[in-house]
């Protein structure tokens, strides 16, 4: 894996791990999850802490990186989700 795969898989997971964990897109997942196992139980805590989440993000992503790295396909979508992560952060920061 390089250097620029190595960033955009972690742009890929930063941005999906923040997803999961905080994005109103997915609360319905995170409410699923409190629903269906418990507010105080380990896989509602699992969706909505991001150093939790991150792990599973990243044993999922890693080997993508390695598999198909270096094709055009990945880094487009891993451009566009680190662009994302990278935008919603310097938004952040800005206001």
């Amino acid at each position: 894996m390089n250097l620029v795969v190595f960033f955009l898989s972690l742009g890929i997971s930063c941005r999906i791990t923040r997803f999961i964990t905080k994005d109103t897109l997915a609360a319905g997942i995170r409410s699923w999850v409190a629903a269906r196992f418990g507010d105080d139980s380990k896989p509602a805590y699992l969706v909505t802490c991001g150093w939790c989440t991150s792990i599973w993000v990243a044993a999922a992503v890693t080997p993508l990186g390695f598999w198909a790295g270096e094709t055009v396909a990945f880094q487009l979508v891993a451009m566009v989700l680190t662009l994302s992560y990278l935008t919603g952060l310097a938004a952040n920061w800005l206001d």
